[in-house]
């Protein structure tokens, strides 16, 4: 195993199914796998490059959720520590990218701003995060924001009344139909959930930080620590921005894509950009038949969302397929071709603005 020619090419990884206390998955495979029976189970996420562990109430081992490298036993946090000028040269790499897919619909939830995880996580990130709706189920839903303005101590109050109704906080949700296309930023402190049949890729700030005010989560019983992450129940509820609701929840969220490159064989998107968020970017690049695309920022994540196309460079060569993705190290930045006898199309996920 030659690690510096690693860290000097595209990475590719094992698949990294990730454990949730959610139904779902089958979605997923159905569209970017090549299993022949597709299955809802409690593996409903895969983590894309991750160097991030996993918080789950179920043990699978200290580094549940991290990455390894493809063909090894690499795990990328390790690699990242070790050749951090190869992978990221003056930049760190400071996203999580998942592919998530749901049978029910997850938690209602809310994740901590940058200043509420320094104060109670020690930790210099929230989990701002965007979700690209790639797939749906019939009558799929997101939802964002309380349909109308409620309290802090009125969500204390239905939060332990849903230990007998189990439905009475979705009731409380605005939702609105996923579609595929379309593009969220749910920053931090906006109350939100994915409803069932959704299939989406998140990318977002690197940390598993989710508080989850509700009991139920489809037959799942959520433990008080799983829905407070230990904070106390007063503390965790201060996360939420309680002056985003209605209409204006979805506003809030709601981003429109725009196309910034257009040559007929080679197209660029912007999906989020650092005017959303500086937590991160996010781009789609469809190539056709003649056209080709160099990726030349990096460290950077990319998901081959439909087609097939070819990497070259540097005496390399590696066909990639719909569903594929690797992470770009610094020292390959420039160096590397994408092209396609046919169509390709890709998704670009960039790391946090940095000087």
């Amino acid at each position: 195993m030659d690690i510096k020619k690693i860290v000097r090419e595209p990475i590719f990884f094992e698949p990294n199914r990730v454990y949730r206390t959610y139904l779902g998955g089958a979605g997923y495979e159905k569209e970017f796998t090549d299993k022949g029976e597709c299955v809802d189970g409690s593996f409903p996420e895969e983590w894309v490059a991750s160097k991030v562990k996993a918080i789950n109430p179920v043990y699978f081992g200290e580094r549940d959720g991290v990455a390894v490298v493809k063909d090894t036993k690499l795990y990328f946090d390790d690699l990242l520590r070790d050749y951090e000028k190869d992978l990221c040269g003056p930049y760190v790499y400071d996203c999580l990218v998942k592919f998530l897919d749901s049978s029910i619909r997850l938690s209602f939830q809310v994740h901590p701003t940058k200043e509420f995880s320094r104060k109670h996580f020690n930790s210099e990130y929230g989990k701002t995060e965007s979700w690209l709706v790639v797939a749906t189920r019939e009558n799929a839903k997101l939802y964002f924001g309380f349909k109308d303005k409620i309290t802090k101590e009125e969500l204390s109050e239905l939060e332990e009344r849903s230990e007998y109704e189990r439905d009475v906080m979705g009731k409380l949700l605005h939702g609105v139909e996923a579609r595929v296309g379309d593009i969220w930023l749910i920053k931090a402190g906006l109350i939100h959930a994915i409803g069932a049949g959704c299939t989406v890729i998140e990318v977002q700030e690197p940390t598993d930080f989710t508080i989850q005010p509700e009991r139920w989560i489809g037959d799942y019983h959520v433990s008080y620590e799983e829905e407070y992450i230990g904070l106390d129940k007063s503390t965790a509820l201060d996360a939420i921005n309680y002056d985003i609701y209605g209409d204006n929840a979805v506003r809030y969220a709601k981003v429109t894509p725009r196309v910034v490159i257009d040559e007929g064989n080679y197209k660029k998107e912007v999906l989020i950009d650092y005017a959303d968020t500086t937590c991160f970017a996010e781009n789609r690049h469809l190539i056709k038949k003649g056209g080709s695309f160099t990726p030349t920022f990096a460290p950077c994540v990319y998901i081959c969302l439909s087609g097939e196309g070819e990497i070259k460079g540097d005496s390399y060569t590696r066909k990639i397929k719909k569903g594929e993705y690797f992470f770009l190290p610094y020292s390959a930045r420039g160096k590397f071709e994408i092209t396609t006898d046919s169509e390709v199309e890709l998704i670009e996920c960039l790391p946090s603005k940095q000087d």
